[in-house]
């Protein structure tokens, strides 16, 4: 077994209830190969975070692209994010910034959802990039007034995350600390930690 099939093994999560194996398949590396994601892969993850709902069906969402065999595209929006993502999500082929845009076009009031429904398309974008077998790695470690100025975002409009996007490596070139990071096992809460019924903190009778 591969470095990357043992801890891809170790990623896979052991739901308390059935679901569907995308969502256990699931998760968010900081290793990533150098092999590249056919440009056919990248449209069709965001076809389908184009199909994401979304309040008033407004969409809100917009999306930065950059790959790696554009050099300079990839340089400047790595540039864009935190220190700390810059590290391990240079190694990705392909990155992006995940965008809003904070008012509603069909009357310019403040869009409540917004940002809401960024992370509805974001979500369909994950899913199918697992049926892909491609791993997405999304972070809010960013500099939003970095992308602003970079790409002319105009007012209204804020990056709000980004998203490395490629396949599974063994992390060889990473800081150890970010290795272990990825062959930790993934943990959730229980359900009656987070679905209450009668009163908040009082699990529900679902899920008792």
């Amino acid at each position: 077994m591969s470095i990357t099939d043992e801890v891809q093994a170790a990623k896979q999560a052991h739901p308390d209830h059935p679901v569907h194996s995308l969502v256990t398949k699931r998760w968010s590396p900081y290793g990533f190969s150098d092999r590249p994601v056919a440009p056919e892969d990248l449209r069709s993850l965001f076809e389908a975070a184009r199909w994401a709902p979304s309040s008033f069906n407004e969409q809100p969402w917009s999306w930065i692209v950059a790959t790696k065999d554009d050099a300079p595209a990839f340089a400047r929006l790595l540039s864009c994010l935190a220190d700390g993502n810059q590290v391990w999500a240079r190694h990705a082929p392909a990155l992006a910034l995940g965008l809003v845009r904070e008012r509603l076009r069909r009357n310019d009031k403040p869009n409540a959802a917004a940002e809401h429904d960024l992370g509805l398309a974001a979500g369909n974008l994950l899913l199918e990039a697992t049926a892909r077998d491609l791993v997405v790695h999304q972070m809010i470690g960013i500099l939003p007034e970095r992308a602003r100025e970079l790409y002319a975002l105009p007012a209204g409009v804020h990056a709000l995350t980004g998203y490395a996007i490629g396949y599974l490596g063994d992390g060889a070139g990473l800081p150890e600390r970010v290795r272990d990071r990825d062959r930790a096992a993934r943990t959730r809460r229980p359900l009656a930690e987070s679905v209450f019924g009668e009163r908040w903190g009082d699990p529900a009778h679902l899920v008792r």
